[in-house]
């Protein structure tokens, strides 16, 4: 391996998962971090930008997810062929990639400000809260570039088998929004108080460091990126492999923000009370789901390198010790919720209001991140080894067959605690369903002798 690169598919197993997921964790902190402080802090301006800000949520989590879906298309392809093909190839791949994150760029600046008012009038957005979505949203558009091109590059460094240079990274941007934050929302020493405008400053402002501490790595150190690309038609047939695993992965993710979307839509019946309390127990999902979502980015990289090698029996094992860490960690949000559900959420509100309806939704759903944590692990071993249609069926059949017509009926015949159920139900479901499906898929493979080699 190259540089910072690790060899997955030789070594004992479990430390060699901790050792590359505490970096992810330490980045994916980071970034669940800033998204709670812009929380924090616009909660401390008042109710119509923290519900503003639920409405940016899910438009944000859109765009993010065909950025994250490049990413791991790139990630995928990078650490099945790294332990074959030529450096040469390689740096054609990464250059490839980071090429096909800059058109992407390009298409939403033009569509995304062209579409502020009439989409988040589409998924519920006021007239009143509408000049607010817009001065965040308008920032943040432009600010694309500098959230794109560490997405794709981070993965590239990844699939060496490097996952501490880009926690750094992460973390460093993290640390920046932060303490850029309350200067530009509220107003601190000598800054005009921005509001929603100064949380999207910041956003660009702490990941357009990361952007450039990203492409420092992959020129100087990986040597990853060169400016002398193939003919168009190579470009188009390695675009064309990165889409393979980037297009339903990205779809898969995709799902996600478009049903929480349709979800907000749904709780806007029940008041702007409702929907800031649903923004901010989305945030805490991803923060409290940060250990599992790491060790699934994680699993991409370990799944690619030994299907790559055809070690589908390390793979198997690889696959349960992550099965095994995801019920532990989904038991103890669960326990944490039980008890302290009240005071977690008087930390982001103190509108009283908000608060029980944040907390009624941790007592409800906690319990089954045991199972979304199973989901997560299992949907990126599937992408780590080149199949990503379950990935998105199991994420479709999960929001959009389960979550979003349950709480839709549940919001007619029901009330909104019945909308948090539905959320149970489906976790519960489609976790059992994914570590079914996966096992039985590989212990097929490795009857058939696709793991030929010995441990």
């Amino acid at each position: 391996m190259k540089s910072g690169g690790t060899d997955l598919t030789k070594g004992p197993i479990a430390p060699l998962l901790l050792k590359l997921t505490w970096p992810m964790i330490l980045g994916l902190l980071g970034m669940v971090m800033f998204n709670l402080a812009d929380t924090y802090f616009i909660g401390k301006v008042g109710v119509d930008e923290l519900a503003a800000m639920g409405f940016t949520f899910p438009v944000v989590m859109v765009y993010n997810s065909f950025a994250l879906g490049i990413g791991i298309g790139t990630s995928s392809l990078m650490s099945r062929s790294i332990v074959s093909e030529k450096r040469q190839i390689l740096r054609q791949y990464a250059s490839e990639a980071i090429l096909l994150g800059l058109s992407f760029v390009f298409v939403v600046v033009i569509i995304g400000q062209l579409t502020i008012d009439p989409l988040f009038r589409t998924i519920g957005a006021s007239e009143k809260i509408l000049p607010l979505i817009r001065d965040y949203m308008s920032v943040w558009y432009w600010g694309m570039l500098m959230v794109v091109i560490p997405m794709v590059g981070n993965n590239i460094i990844r699939a060496t088998g490097d996952t501490l240079t880009p926690g750094m990274f992460m973390t460093i941007s993290a640390i920046i929004n932060i303490i850029v934050d309350p200067f530009l929302i509220l107003g601190y020493g000598p800054f005009p108080m921005l509001s929603l405008k100064g949380a999207a400053i910041a956003t660009v402002i702490g990941r357009g460091i990361g952007m450039v501490l990203t492409l420092y790595i992959l020129v100087k150190r990986e040597k990853l990126l060169t400016i002398f690309l193939p003919r168009l038609k190579e470009i188009v047939r390695t675009w064309k492999k990165i889409l393979y695993i980037a297009a339903p992965a990205a779809a898969s993710i995709l799902i996600t923000p478009l049903s929480i979307g349709i979800v907000t839509r749904i709780i806007s019946k029940f008041g702007e009370e409702a929907v800031a309390a649903f923004g901010i127990v989305s945030r805490m999902e991803m923060f409290s789901l940060i250990l599992v979502n790491a060790l699934g980015s994680v699993m991409i990289i370990y799944a690619g390198q030994n299907w790559g090698k055809r070690k589908v029996r390390r793979l198997i094992r690889g696959f349960n010790i992550g099965v095994l860490f995801a019920m532990g960690w989904g038991l103890l949000l669960f326990i944490v919720a039980q008890l302290w559900a009240n005071p977690i959420a008087s930390i982001f509100s103190g509108n009283a209001e908000v608060i029980r309806i944040t907390s009624e939704y941790l007592l409800i759903v906690s319990f089954s991140y045991v199972f979304q944590g199973i989901l997560m692990v299992g949907i990126n071993v599937f992408n780590g080894i080149n199949k990503p249609m379950p990935s998105a069926g199991l994420t479709a059949l999960r929001m959009f067959g389960l979550y979003v017509p349950l709480a839709w009926m549940a919001s007619v015949y029901w009330d909104l605690g019945g909308v948090f159920w539905s959320a149970f139900l489906a976790n519960i479901l489609t976790g059992t369903l994914t570590y079914t499906w996966l096992w039985k898929y590989l212990k097929k493979k490795e009857t058939v002798n696709v793991d030929d080699q010995s441990q």
